[in-house]
């Protein structure tokens, strides 16, 4: 990315007055006719007839395009008193805004004032957002999305948008591309894929940060609108996933908060593929409306989100106060929350942004009203710097030879480290097998010697074996021959044998007794050897 910084440039904030509802109509402490205001979702031109004397009265006057008067004076009271507050003094505050539009201002008025021209930024590279804020029932859905016969800012944005690239159609050459995502209780969710492949994924998507710090959400869908009614198809296609839920403060109330954002990348049609390509993404946030639990009585499920929305809520007003100051150096804590992480770049970073803020009329929301625009005040003293987004095909082919160059010398170092351990290893191999090598030759050595020393030994034990052999030969021919004298002797009990022959008798008995201790005498010879062998 290149691009010259333009500077630092303030938040462009612009406040919008609703116009009051039917119901705080009918309780209004003063008889006048005008619009009145159906929610979120759209506005009643016809007149109708408000009664007096119930207790509700305006809290905010518009004087011009940039001033209005909180809390003003009531010409039809005395010493400047609250009617129906209890004698308390009124503020009569007055706040001053880049811009502000009264409940009789119409969408095109405010798109014409805020929105259009960021699209001449967005064109010429720079980034852009456009994010409508307060409190539930103001009136926020309504700025940005509006209806069939009111389009918000987004229509008129888109329309606008298409209608230029078609007028510069042979000299540009323009993609765009869109994406539309929720946040709700802290978790960020696909509004252009199906509710049931959400399911499936189970978990939302997560927020990712690159070398620059610019924030993008992985695995998000792209898609390619060729003109406002596929937008508008898309749009209406995500509001249908988007959670929306009834409360006691506003019927259409968006539990959730929008992000649209619109990439739009533009070279000359004629240009080489060398020449710079400028890029910009438009950003256009819904965000949910910060609500009190006693104003909204919501219980279970509905108070969670509430308070899910309130904690995002209140990163983000912690973040414009330490951004309204940058002298202080104060911790931005963008990460308190996806919202904030999200919105990191529009409120201080490489963007340029408009705040619209709504507002309500009614004495009803006081509180909230005069907390909105407090936070709207601070919020215009928040310094941006937008940088122009040009992607130069030259520069970047450089760049990435220099990258190439970087690495190639990064692999050959590493080629030479690992070449370095390979011959360590192989030297510390070398040495540990010439060491197992020495070892194996010696033991080998060992029982050579040990073999031949023992040469002797193994002649003796084999005579030894041999003279035990030819005694138990002996024996048994002695031992056999004893046997058989001893049996004829039985068998002829009448006759005594010969003298001789019992003489030869004693004889082979004593041969036969010497010749059973020679045998005991080898044995132990040989049990020895084994013995001293093993």
């Amino acid at each position: 990315m290149a691009g010259a910084i333009d500077g630092a440039s303030s938040i462009t904030v612009a406040v919008r007055v609703r116009p009051f509802t039917i119901r705080e109509a009918a309780q209004l402490t003063r008889v006048d006719d005008g619009p009145l205001f159906l929610g979120d979702g759209s506005l009643a031109a016809a007149p109708v007839q408000r009664h007096a004397g119930k207790g509700i009265r305006s809290v905010i006057k518009v004087m011009d395009e940039k001033c209005l008067i909180f809390d003003p004076e009531d010409s039809s009271t005395q010493g400047r008193m609250r009617p129906g507050m209890g004698g308390k003094r009124t503020k009569d505050q007055p706040f001053t805004f880049d811009r502000v539009f009264d409940d009789n201002t119409t969408q095109a008025e405010v798109y014409e004032a805020t929105t259009k021209n960021l699209l001449d930024s967005v064109f010429d590279g720079y980034n852009a957002t456009v994010f409508a804020y307060g409190a539930t029932g103001c009136g926020k859905t309504h700025t940005i999305t509006g209806t069939a016969q009111q389009p918000g800012i987004i229509f008129l944005t888109m329309q606008e948008m298409f209608e230029r690239i078609s007028e510069m159609q042979e000299e540009k050459q323009t993609e765009v591309t869109l994406s539309y995502l929720e946040i709700y209780n802290e978790t960020i969710r696909d509004l252009l894929i199906p509710v049931s492949e959400v399911t499936k994924r189970g978990q939302g998507l997560m927020l990712r940060e690159d070398a620059n710090q610019a924030v993008s959400v992985a695995g998000l869908t792209a898609h390619r609108p060729q003109n406002v009614n596929e937008v508008m198809d898309m749009l209406i296609r995500g509001n249908e996933n988007r959670t929306q839920s009834p409360t006691e403060a506003n019927a259409t109330s968006s539990r959730s908060h929008a992000v649209l954002q619109i990439n739009v990348a533009q070279k000359d049609r004629n240009a080489g593929h060398s020449e710079p390509t400028t890029f910009a993404t438009l950003s256009i946030i819904d965000l949910a409306g910060s609500e009190r639990a006693s104003a909204t009585k919501n219980r279970g499920e509905r108070l969670l989100e509430g308070a899910n929305i309130n904690k995002s809520l209140l990163s983000l007003g912690s973040c414009i106060n330490a951004l309204c100051d940058p002298k202080k150096k104060n911790h931005v804590p963008y990460r308190n929350s996806k919202l904030t992480r999200l919105l990191k770049f529009s409120l201080g970073g490489n963007c340029r942004t408009v705040m619209i803020v709504c507002v309500s009329p009614s004495s009803v929301h006081f509180d909230e009203t005069q907390n909105t625009l407090r936070y709207a005040n601070r919020a215009k003293n928040i310094q941006t710097k937008a940088v122009r987004n040009v992607f130069n095909v030259d520069r970047h082919v450089k760049d990435y030879l220099k990258k190439i160059d970087e690495q190639m010398a990064l692999i050959k170092d590493l080629q030479a480290q690992h070449k370095d351990f390979e011959s360590l290893a192989f030297a510390k191999f070398k040495k540990a097998e010439e060491k197992r090598s020495g070892l194996l030759k010696e033991a080998l050595a060992r029982i050579r010697a040990a073999y031949d020393h023992s040469g002797d030994e193994r002649k003796e034990h084999i005579n030894n074996m041999k003279r035990l052999r030819q005694i138990e030969r002996r024996i048994g021919l002695i031992s056999a021959w004893i046997g058989s004298f001893d049996q004829i002797c039985e068998n002829r009990e009448d006759e005594e044998p010969p003298l001789s022959l019992t003489s030869m008798r004693k004889t082979a008995s004593g041969i036969l007794v010497e010749l059973e201790g020679s045998r005991q005498h080898y044995h132990k010879r040989l049990a020895k050897a084994n013995w001293e062998r093993s």
